[in-house]
């Protein structure tokens, strides 16, 4: 398996992952201008626009796909803090102070395919999230994953806490279950 960031030559790959998976949002929430209600709308009614959306936007993503030969195990969106103002501006983090956007990625969506699941897919995926994010000069990556108990993996779209943890992530803001992790680099 190999990590690499997203580029339009994987959305053949990407689009299967996101079908094989079950997942009309093709990471396009963070994206959307509509409300809640519209965008269960456009999930259930034109998955086909989030597929074009996020094929579209390759070229600009800042994504990447775990590769097991040429097929896609998966996704991981990767964006400057500043770029994600819907997360941000969720309840449960609009009051926190984290401090300055400026040199800080986060880590926005987590998908691996169903059947890859406990091979160590989400790992390559946040550990290549680390190299990707030295090497442009990030001061910071976070992480918001929702940490509650009993959730199935088909339900931990921002990676599962724990792995986080193990990878040395600590809580800078937040409580649980949803809580703000920060690896200093």
């Amino acid at each position: 398996m190999r990590v690499v960031v997203a580029t339009p030559a994987h959305g053949d790959a990407l689009a299967a992952l996101f079908h094989a998976s079950g997942n009309a949002c093709f990471c396009r929430f963070w994206h959307f201008g509509g409300d809640k209600n519209a965008w269960l709308d456009r999930c259930a009614n034109a998955p086909d626009e989030n597929e074009r959306e996020m094929r579209g936007d390759l070229p600009r993503e800042e994504a990447l796909v775990a590769l097991d030969e040429e097929a896609a195990v998966g996704w991981l969106k990767l964006a400057p803090r500043a770029r994600l103002t819907k997360l941000r501006a969720r309840p449960v983090y609009r009051s926190l102070d984290l401090g300055a956007d400026e040199g800080v990625l986060s880590i926005a969506c987590m998908l691996v395919r169903p059947e890859a699941r406990g091979r160590g897919v989400a790992r390559a995926l946040v550990t290549g999230a680390i190299e990707i994010a030295r090497a442009r000069g990030a001061r910071a990556i976070e992480a918001y994953p929702h940490a509650a108990e009993g959730l199935g993996a088909h339900e931990v779209w921002m990676g599962p806490a724990g792995l986080y943890a193990s990878l040395g992530f600590r809580r800078a803001a937040g409580e649980l279950p949803y809580p703000v992790l920060r690896l200093d680099l």
